[in-house]
């Protein structure tokens, strides 16, 4: 659950949409019950990803002033000396006037940047989310200590498919507004999340008008989608659609296994570890589901990333025993070398928990199921 709010939190920070005709901007502040002589400060992100002070203005009878020039429009942050946060806005060349709210700088009021009209209604996108979220959540308190099984897998289902939706919206905009700023700069800032669908977004830029391309913006975020695409090269092998990696490993009695001994049934590769917490509590599910359709065709290999390091002093004795508490039935194997696992590399594994879902030929179907989602893929194949 907090996962998820933390996904329907995020203050997503973007450009906006046209470049002004102007030659420099003004700032004006209303900043009321902030007292006489308190800095506020103008700054931006530089190419490290740090905020940097560009300009700064003193706070007399609650008012202050910065003016200034921008080669294009982008994301400022303007903060209070002594106040926690930030006034996100976008700035560009043009009149542009700040309803100062020091207690929440986040809903402070900010006209006259036609670019920040597009980051606002992103965000008011965003919100419905936020929205929808909310009334999920609190029909899940409303069942205090009801056991209500049924009830919370329906919410835990809307979550999910909430969470899809949200994941989707940031593509689904730069796709219907391939003409502005705005979502150039979403663009790259959705490169820096998990599962970025980099031949899409790649596909989008390149939709863009090319003075947008050829932008100081358009060309760093060209960069960016130049190097995830390279690396997506290596790794196109393991896209859904195509026959997974064959691979052996070493079982908890010293013998080989094969991906090759799973031929012909629907398999789960799962990647875990004794140690991880998630997929600790991920294994009631998986156990459920081993159960419910192993007799239909269903095999799990388990893939285990236990290996010496800091929280773990003997890996094969953490791992069996985990096999044993967690009562994991089914097939195991492990070179207990932590992320060097061969069998993690080859699928390039960088978290876990992770799945693979293959079915009977030996072809990926989908990744990094878990709860209904996994048991529901699987009732599709079997059933």
């Amino acid at each position: 659950m907090k996962k998820l709010f933390a996904i329907l939190s995020l203050g997503l920070i973007i450009v906006g949409c046209n470049t002004t005709t102007n030659e420099a901007y003004t700032i004006t502040g209303n900043a009321k019950g902030v007292h006489n002589g308190m800095r506020v400060r103008l700054a931006k992100i530089d190419e490290k990803g740090q905020q940097v002070i560009k300009d700064s203005a003193i706070v007399m009878e609650e008012k202050f002033t910065i003016k200034g020039t921008v080669e294009e429009p982008g994301i400022h942050f303007l903060s209070i000396d002594g106040n926690r946060g930030n006034v996100i806005f976008m700035l560009e060349n043009s009149p542009i006037n700040i309803e100062l709210n020091k207690d929440i700088p986040m809903e402070s009021e900010v006209t006259g940047s036609t670019s920040n009209e597009s980051y606002k209604a992103f965000q008011k996108g965003m919100e419905k989310y936020r929205e929808e979220g909310n009334t999920i959540m609190s029909e899940f308190r409303a069942l205090g200590k009801e056991e209500a099984t049924e009830k919370r897998d329906s919410i835990k289902k809307a979550l999910d498919n909430l969470r899809e939706r949200q994941a989707a919206y940031p593509l689904s905009f730069v796709q219907d507004n391939s003409d502005n700023y705005f979502a150039l700069n979403l663009i790259g800032l959705e490169s820096n999340r998990p599962n970025y669908d980099v031949v899409a977004y790649k596909k989008a830029f390149e939709s863009f008008p090319s003075e947008l391309q050829n932008s100081n913006k358009g060309k760093e975020v060209k960069e960016i989608l130049d190097k995830k695409y390279e690396d997506f090269q290596k790794i196109a092998h393991l896209e859904v659609g195509n026959m997974a990696p064959k691979f052996e490993a070493p079982t908890p009695d010293g013998k080989m296994a094969s991906l090759d001994d799973m031929r012909g049934k629907v398999t789960i590769i799962d990647f875990w570890a004794a140690w991880c917490g998630p997929c600790r509590r991920e294994n009631p599910n998986v156990v459920k589901v081993y159960e419910k359709y192993h007799d239909k065709g269903l095999e799990i290999i388990g893939v285990s990333l236990d290996g010496k390091q800091a929280r773990q002093q003997d890996p094969k004795k953490a791992w069996l025993e985990a096999i044993a508490k967690d009562k994991l039935t089914w097939n195991h194997v492990s070179s207990l070398m932590y992320f060097n696992d061969p069998v993690a590399k080859l699928y390039n594994i960088t978290s876990i928990p992770a799945t693979y879902i293959l079915d009977s030929e030996g072809k990926i179907i989908a990744k990094n199921l878990r709860g209904p989602a996994l048991e529901q893929k699987i009732s599709e194949l079997l059933n």
